[in-house]
């Protein structure tokens, strides 16, 4: 695994992608105290709630904008995450150490279990029976009586770190989020600039030529889908903390086609274009939310909008991608 993912020559070199991502990063840390400046404290919450999406729509960009693996099951490895830390605290495991990896390791395998499958088909096909393992593990989670079934599950508190209650508080479970969005977004642009990641975007371009040449698209594939099912895995281990609450809905098809509007929004093949988008549409659901409840009326005209004129996403703006970043 390590070799497959050792960067390509010139990967220290900066790019523009890579101070995008930097400043995005620097402006969620300095928000908490801008916040508490103008009594705006709520605003670390909802910002802890992006930042959280940040990381599933990141982990779904490595597979649909560099893979070209439309998934509408994607959301099914947010609530896997979420079930597990939720499970785990009500068995009374509350060790984040413990509970993280667990999460993580549920969404893999999943992924692994119906990437297999999944990845024996292409194009429609791909999105019907990935959108079928996820209204499998929403209907799964909707019948745990003993998790709380369809009305969800109340955790009582959030997990520890190392014994110790620390994101209990706000602001410290923010730069925890923070920092598993900087750490994500890192492993991510290592990949992407690697071999392997190059073979990954081979194949998205030619699928038969790269198989020609002597790579395996499928185990390829395979690979990048675990990888982002663990990394969505641990947004919804996250989300488990950050809402004090677990439900299948976590899980529905409707929150998987929010995670593609999210990379599509922001540009597909830019991972910082998935940080963005995840910051404009739930940005855009906030406000719109306000003036009315139908807000995704006119949020879907908008959407056509950005998609018909600017192809490239809320990145285009910055740079036209052309690799990894």
């Amino acid at each position: 695994m390590t070799a497959l993912i050792r960067p390509m020559t010139g990967y220290g070199l900066l790019t523009r992608g890579r101070v995008t991502t930097a400043v995005l990063l620097t402006a969620f840390a300095v928000l908490p105290p801008v916040a508490e400046a103008f009594d705006l404290g709520y605003l670390t919450v909802v910002a802890s709630r992006v930042m959280i999406y940040a990381i599933a729509a990141l982990s779904l960009d490595l597979i649909l904008g560099y893979g070209a693996m439309v998934s509408f099951g994607h959301a099914a490895f947010i609530g896997i995450g979420a079930y597990a830390v939720g499970m785990s605290a009500e068995h009374d495991l509350w060790e984040g150490a413990l509970t993280f990896p667990i999460a993580m390791g549920a969404a893999g395998l999943f992924a692994l279990a119906t990437g297999a499958i999944s990845l024996r088909t292409r194009g429609v096909y791909f999105i019907m029976i990935t959108l079928a393992f996820g209204q499998m593990a929403y209907y799964t989670a909707s019948s745990l009586s003993a998790y709380g079934g369809d009305d969800g599950l109340t955790i009582w508190g959030r997990s520890e770190l190392l014994g110790v209650p620390v994101l209990e508080d706000d602001g410290s479970f923010y730069f925890f989020v923070l920092a598993c969005l900087a750490l994500c977004w890192w492993f991510a642009s290592r990949v992407v600039a690697s071999r392997f990641g190059r073979v990954l975007t081979g194949v998205r371009e030619n699928r038969a030529r790269m198989a020609a040449v002597g790579f395996d698209p499928y185990t390829h594939q395979l690979t990048a889908y675990v990888i982002a099912g663990m990394m969505a895995g641990l947004a919804g281990g996250l989300l488990a903390n950050h809402a004090e609450f677990v439900s299948p809905a976590y899980m529905s098809w409707q929150r998987s086609g929010d995670l593609i509007i999210m990379v599509v929004l922001g540009g597909m093949g830019t991972l910082y274009g998935a940080v963005l988008g995840a910051v404009a549409y739930l940005a855009l659901e906030d406000v719109l939310s306000g003036l009315t409840e139908h807000w995704r009326v006119i949020f879907g005209p908008l959407l056509i909008l950005i998609v018909l004129f600017a192809r490239g996403g809320i990145a285009r703006a910055f740079r036209r991608e052309s690799g990894g970043g």
